[in-house]
């Protein structure tokens, strides 16, 4: 059976594949001519979304596409088919999102850029840290990640809450509630984490009405996706101290410009969209599972509706 890698690092897949997975005939490249030579003959896609939508628009269809990203949004754009097998990355990426916000959360409470900027100014300053004991953690999205993300946190005392597309008990969460309830979660909280995929109702969540009901210790970590956050009303609060702090991974457009107020905006860190990177390792081992399940005609974890948009 052949396979189609569509991955800037299309050497070391088609290494890995082969490795554990001996039996794939793998035709790898990042050149879009060289792939839509061999799209038609592959069955079977395994790639960065970016690649494989321009692959979609040459006229190509694979039966079954493996995304080796969380996120799928370029290939829900309206001129491209939806009547193939999509699959996400999923069940790869908690650790490290959990280590990335669990890293952020520490330095927030530890006040890490106040000490390096004292340190700096050659400033002794002998202040009292702060616990993450007993604070409140709002998970926006508590899917696979955002439920990994919760169980890193919960033995450090947090209390945590979620929003989901549906009500449910869910531990390590004590309430877990639907956007409806977003504005009211977040007004309780310490923290809050984005984690949700770029759909239409996923835009412009955190906006000025958003950050008006927040407390002003509030600290925000965006590692969803850009277009929840209306830019213009964060630079306000922060300008304003309607919250103090937010760490943005992920923005509407990437790289963020040179004139984006977002790298003068008081206490914002940006991290350039490195929260959860994909680890190739992790990624061929889920495709070559995922591949078994695909012969055996079993569901598939991760299977994108395309109506839903996830």
């Amino acid at each position: 059976m052949r396979l189609l890698i569509a991955e800037q690092q299309y050497s070391l897949y088609a290494e890995l594949v082969r490795q554990y997975a001996p039996d794939i005939e793998a035709v790898a490249s990042d050149e879009i001519e060289v792939l839509r030579e061999q799209a038609a003959i592959c069955p079977i896609w395994l790639g960065q979304p970016d690649l494989l939508a321009n692959l979609l628009r040459s006229g190509s269809q694979p039966q079954w596409l493996q995304s080796t990203w969380a996120g799928i949004r370029p290939l829900l754009a309206s001129d491209l088919p939806n009547d193939y097998l999509l699959t996400r990355a999923t069940g790869i990426f908690g650790q490290v999102m959990g280590e990335y916000v669990l890293c952020h959360l520490l330095a927030h409470e530890r006040q890490l850029a106040q000490q390096l900027s004292e340190h700096s100014r050659q400033q002794w300053v002998n202040r009292a840290p702060r616990s993450l004991a007993g604070r409140r953690a709002l998970i926006v999205g508590v899917g696979d990640i955002g439920l990994s993300v919760a169980q890193m946190l919960a033995p450090f005392g947090i209390q945590l809450h979620g929003i989901a597309s549906r009500v449910r008990p869910l531990p390590p969460f004590s309430r877990v509630g639907t956007l409806d309830n977003l504005t009211e979660l977040a007004a309780q909280a310490d923290y809050i984490i984005n984690l949700l995929p770029d759909t239409p109702s996923t835009h412009d969540l955190y906006d000025a009405a958003f950050f008006a009901s927040l407390q002003p210790q509030a600290l925000l970590i965006n590692a969803g996706r850009g277009f929840a956050v209306v830019d213009e009303a964060l630079v306000a609060a922060l300008e304003n101290g309607q919250l103090a702090a937010a760490v943005i991974d992920v923005c509407r457009q990437e790289p963020l410009p040179a004139t984006h107020p977002f790298w003068k905006a008081p206490n914002l860190l940006l991290t350039g969209h490195s929260s959860a990177p994909t680890d190739p390792g992790l990624m061929a081992q889920l495709f070559v599972s995922n591949l078994q399940r695909w012969r055996n005609g079993e569901t598939l974890p991760g299977c994108v509706d395309f109506a839903r948009g996830y």
